[in-house]
């Protein structure tokens, strides 16, 4: 777990930025009260929030969509490996049956 002081040093960024990006709803800390702490996955995803800022000049709601539909994309492209993994086992035992 990290403080917000160790996220704002990693990313570079200030601490009251990190505080912005936060009520925006763009990142979660794990634990808020009384001091904000935030698991290491957040670093990543601060780093993807800049670059889109930066590199394409997408705003910050822009870049919560954005981030939103990616995870989202992730489950369901790990959610269909499940399934193909699933299937191909059924295909093989279907197939040492006959």
């Amino acid at each position: 777990m990290l403080t917000i002081y160790e996220v704002s040093h990693f990313v570079g960024l200030h601490p009251d930025m990190i505080r912005r990006l936060f009520m925006l709803g763009l990142i979660d800390p794990r634990v808020e009260e009384p001091d904000m702490l935030f698991e290491d996955s957040v670093v990543t995803r601060i780093d993807k929030i800049m670059r889109l800022k930066s590199d394409l000049g997408i705003n910050l709601a822009g870049c919560g969509l954005i981030l939103d539909l990616l995870d989202r994309i992730d489950r369901i492209e790990r959610r269909l490996l499940y399934y193909e993994l699933k299937y191909d086992d059924l295909e093989k035992g279907f197939a040492r049956k006959f």
